[in-house]
Parts: structure tokens; C-alpha cells; sequence
């Protein structure tokens, strides 16, 4: 099958999205299909090589913002606009972009959410333009529901089918406030129909995303994530932990109040407390971008407060044998997200490492975990809970070791790169 993948770039930030693009796009090459990733807004920051064909940067995120802004630039001479899309002013608008709240972007949404009817309708003609000199192709990917305003004009352009995958819309929409926020998902709602094929990495978000935007089952497909195992698949097997050895406590995501680190935080602190873990520690991983940084600072003060700075550590923005590293090196992992998740990237990397999870039970935890067997659920997504949940575990070492082992297991049997490209073309068929 000849594909294109539609992929937005989080500039200097690492992205799940692009992370699970990436790994798509280079499975379904290794496997025949001829498929090219293009990139959207800003670079993408991979913790792999990028994967996809050679191919330009569209909708410039310096473009797509003075579109959004000036009436007058949406005319400008295309040899003028292009200036703006030069690597090093797209590197310096990446730092920029790390900083912007969704609450800032609200009428920017809606216009690209309105596609040829929006403000950056010029962007989506050269972006036409540039799939027109490409082999005919049997479908285009888009990365997430935000890009939906492509697709009644690509498959109007092209002949060609739009399939639009769903991967944590719902958690930035629900983020902008009114006007904007209510109009975007009615606009998201009302082009639902452009598409041809919807595709959920989990059943729960299907569902779930399917109510809110009143989508028919039989138009939603469930295509779990898959990761590369390189790396990982080198990893020796685990040893329980003998009595009075050190126990680490991981949380591996965006350092953010979103993904629930305070909540692990108290969790970790309440833990100590007790008396019962003198030698548990606590190591943090994931992006950490500029928005992000008195959050942590604050987090950071706590746990001086209480006198564990030592037994904390913070390890952001790692590189990808950094990050499998760090998923080793934790008997058990939480990250009690209070967004909502569409299915956490991290929950099978921390299995392929063979470390186990605690999570709430809500979003796609319940699912996952009740698939991999890698982990128990807390119940409430609370210190407490989540505490209560960690203790019966962390006196079980070897408990730890077995459902590490089950969730290792599970993912290199359905939860690898290869399988989720193979159900993608089963699906795209």
C-alpha cells in the first residue's frame, strides 16, 4: 500500500504522538509499504531516527500563526512566506511553542479544525500540491482528530482515502475555554463525516470518543500502540529484591500536574512515612519543557521539605537508551494521569522493560493492565489510593518480578511496532 503519515512536530519537545507515528511509519516500511511521514508545525523530536521518506515542512508554525493573525499575510508572495520556514526560524519558534497553553490557541484551532474554509486554507493547497506529485495513494494518515480540516479536501483533491487516527484529543479541546473550546468540538463533530475510517488505539477511548462526537462504532477500529523493541529485548531477566535492599518508585511522562506527578509525589512521601520503607526511592523521568518547570520546582521543595531530597531524582528529556535504562532500573512504576488518556505510550514501555505498574483505574489503565496482567490498579486516582495500592507490593518483591515478567511478555507478543503495522494494513484493507 502507498500511505502518507500527516504527523504535527512538537519542536523541542518530545512527543508520544510522533513517537508512535514514527514507529507506524517505519514498521509498515520494513514490512513493503512504500510510506512518507511529513511533518506538520515544527521538527520532531524523536528519541529514534526518523522514519519516512524525504519530504518538506508544512503549515510552518510561523506561517500557520501570522495566517491566523494578519489578513494581509494570507496573501503575501509565496517566495516571501517561505522565508518563514527557514530550519533555524522553525528551531527558535520550537522553544516558543513549548510555553504555549492550549487556552492561547483556541480561534487558531478552530480555523484549522475548518480546513479550506479556515485561515491557513493557502497552507493546505500547497500541501495538496506536494501530495499530487506523489505515487497515487491508497490512503492519508492523519496523526490526530486536530487535523481533520485536511480531509474533505484531500479526498476531493486526491481520490484518495483520509483515515484519522485518535490519540489524546480530548484532554486539549476540553482545555479552551469558551468560546472556542465548544466550538471546536462542534466543528470536530460536524466534519466527522470526512472521513473514511477512524482508528482508537484502545476500546475505551473508541468509546468514548465515539459518544462525544456521535460516530458509529462500526466507523471506529481498535489499533493498539506498538513500540521497537530494540533495546529492550536485550534487558536480563529480573531478580526479586531481598529484605532491606533499595526499591525504586518510577514515573515516567510529561513532568506536569496532567500526568499526575504531585499526586505520586504525596503518594511517595505518605509511603515514607510510614516507616515501613526507609530505603524506597523516587525516580522521575519524562519531558520537562519550559512550562513545566516551576511545577517541578515546587515538587522539588516539598520533597526537601520533608527531608528526601536524596531520595528523589529528576531525569528529564532522556535520549532513548537513557529511557530504557530508567525503565529498568524501577521495580514498579505509576503514572496517575488525570487527563484523558487515550492509551499511555508508557504503560508498554515500562512492561517491555519488565517493570510493573500501579494505576488508577480509570481511562485505558483498567484495559491495558487487565490485557498485559503488568500491574494492579488503585482504584481512586488519589495519594491515598495509590499509596495503598504500592505498599502490599513493594513488601512483595517477588510479586513485583511476576508481573513484570507477565507484562513483558504480553508486550512482545501483541504490543510490538510490527504487530501494530500489520493490523494497521489488515485494517486499512
Amino acid at each position: 500500500m502507498n500511505l502518507v503519515q500527516l504527523t504535527p512536530g512538537a519542536g523541542g519537545m518530545y512527543c508520544g504522538n510522533c513517537f508512535r507515528d514514527n514507529a507506524l511509519v517505519a514498521a509498515l516500511q520494513r514490512q513493503g509499504h512504500p510510506t512518507v511521514m511529513v511533518p506538520l508545525y515544527l521538527p520532531m523530536k524523536l528519541d529514534e531516527a526518523q522514519a519516512g521518506g524525504e519530504s518538506p515542512t508544512f503549515f510552518g508554525g510561523l506561517n500557520v500563526f501570522f495566517d491566523q493573525k494578519m489578513g494581509w499575510y494570507r496573501r503575501a508572495p509565496h517566495w516571501f512566506r517561505r522565508l518563514f520556514d527557514a530550519p533555524f526560524l522553525l528551531r527558535l519558534a520550537a522553544g516558543k511553542a513549548a510555553k504555549t497553553r492550549a487556552a492561547d490557541v483556541g480561534d487558531l484551532t478552530v480555523s484549522m479544525l475548518r480546513g479550506e474554509q479556515g485561515h491557513q486554507a493557502r497552507d493546505l493547497e500547497e500541501l495538496i500540491d506536494w501530495l499530487r506529485t506523489q505515487p497515487r495513494l491508497d490512503a492519508v494518515l492523519l496523526s490526530n482528530a486536530l487535523l481533520i480540516g485536511f480531509a474533505r479536501r484531500i479526498r476531493r483533491a486526491l481520490g484518495t482515502r483520509v483515515v484519522c487516527f485518535l490519540q489524546s484529543e480530548e484532554s486539549f479541546l476540553d482545555s479552551i475555554p469558551e468560546p472556542w473550546g465548544p466550538r471546536a468540538w462542534q466543528t470536530l463533530s460536524e466534519r466527522a463525516s470526512t472521513v473514511d475510517l477512524w482508528i482508537s488505539p484502545s476500546r475505551h477511548f473508541a468509546d468514548r470518543m465515539g459518544r462525544r462526537l456521535g460516530i458509529s462504532q462500526e466507523r471506529i477500529r481498535v489499533v493498539p500502540n506498538g513500540i521497537h523493541l530494540s533495546g529492550y529485548n536485550t534487558l536480563p531477566t529480573r531478580q526479586p529484591k531481598r529484605p532491606g535492599e533499595p526499591l525504586t518508585l518510577g514515573f515516567f511522562a510529561r513532568m506536569g500536574p496532567d500526568k499526575g506527578l504531585d499526586i505520586l509525589v504525596d503518594a511517595f512521601l505518605g509511603l515514607r512515612r510510614t516507616g515501613r520503607f526507609p530505603f524506597l526511592t523516587l525516580k522521575v523521568g519524562g519531558g520537562c519543557g519550559p512550562g513545566d518547570e516551576s511545577f517541578v520546582l515546587d515538587l522539588q521543595g516539598r520533597l526537601a521539605a520533608a527531608g528526601l531530597s536524596e531520595a528523589a531524582s529528576f531525569h528529564p528529556n532522556l535520549t532513548r537508551e537513557e529511557k530504557i535504562a530508567f525503565y529498568a532500573s524501577c521495580d514498579v512504576l505509576s503514572v496517575p494521569a488525570r487527563m484523558s488518556e487515550s492509551f499511555g505510550l508508557y504503560v508498554i514501555e515500562s512492561l517491555a522493560a519488565g517493570t510493573p505498574l500501579v494505576q488508577p483505574s480509570v481511562c485505558t489503565f483498567p484495559e491495558l493492565l487487565q490485557d498485559t496482567g503488568g500491574g494492579v490498579l488503585s482504584g481512586e486516582n488519589t495519594p491515598e489510593a495509590l499509596a495503598g495500592a504500592l505498599e502490599p507490593l513493594l513488601l512483595d518483591p517477588e510479586r513485583l518480578v511476576r508481573l513484570g515478567e507477565a507484562g513483558r511478555r504480553a508486550v512482545l507478543d501483541r504490543y510490538t511496532d510490527d504487530h501494530m503495522a500489520r493490523r494497521m494494513v489488515e485494517t486499512l484493507q
